[in-house]
């Protein structure tokens, strides 16, 4: 029996490109809610809108969050070692946590753990989206084992935190 194929992906929440017109965030967020209301699947516009706001061409300067989250991959993708690695996004930049997963299994992922960098409970993404996307994923791919790292110790994430502030104390 083969060894399984490791793969890790870091999930953000996404921001929206500062050159991105308002308009079409409004009109997202609005028919979102209005699907969300009538427990519908998304109708073409929402998805059409989504895919042009996730697709918007970026910079560090439009969209410093992407370029955070990116500097945060960049550390931690040496630090994994030999597993495969991908970034995704909860809304408002590619790739979805979905394309993720389905790149790292298409190169031969056979195991992949999601982590994010929403750290504290309560979160809608982190405690309800991730969870039933991976729910899905698994239906969609039971040979493949998903993993979420989550809930964090949040013990852990106070050591960090009194870390970051001696560093400035």
């Amino acid at each position: 029996m083969s060894q399984p194929t490791r793969g890790v992906i870091l999930v953000g929440h996404g921001g929206i490109p500062k050159d991105c017109p308002s308009e079409l965030v409004t009109k997202l967020k609005r028919l979102e809610a209005q699907r969300r209301a009538a427990k519908l699947p998304p109708s073409p516009e929402e998805i059409e809108l989504d895919t042009k706001i996730r697709r918007w061409p970026r910079t560090p300067a439009t969209d410093p969050y992407q370029s955070g989250l990116e500097a945060v991959a960049a550390q931690l993708r040496p630090r994994l070692y030999e597993v495969l690695f991908a970034v995704a996004y909860n809304e408002f930049c590619a790739p979805t946590l979905e394309e993720s997963v389905e790149e790292l299994i298409a190169k031969g992922a056979t195991e992949i753990t999601v982590t994010t960098t929403m750290f504290t409970p309560g979160g809608s993404h982190s405690e309800i989206e991730i969870p039933e996307i991976l729910g899905l994923l698994r239906q969609r791919h039971p040979d493949v084992v998903l993993r979420y790292a989550w809930p964090f110790d949040l013990d852990r994430v106070a050591a960090l935190m009194v870390q970051q502030i001696r560093r400035f104390s």
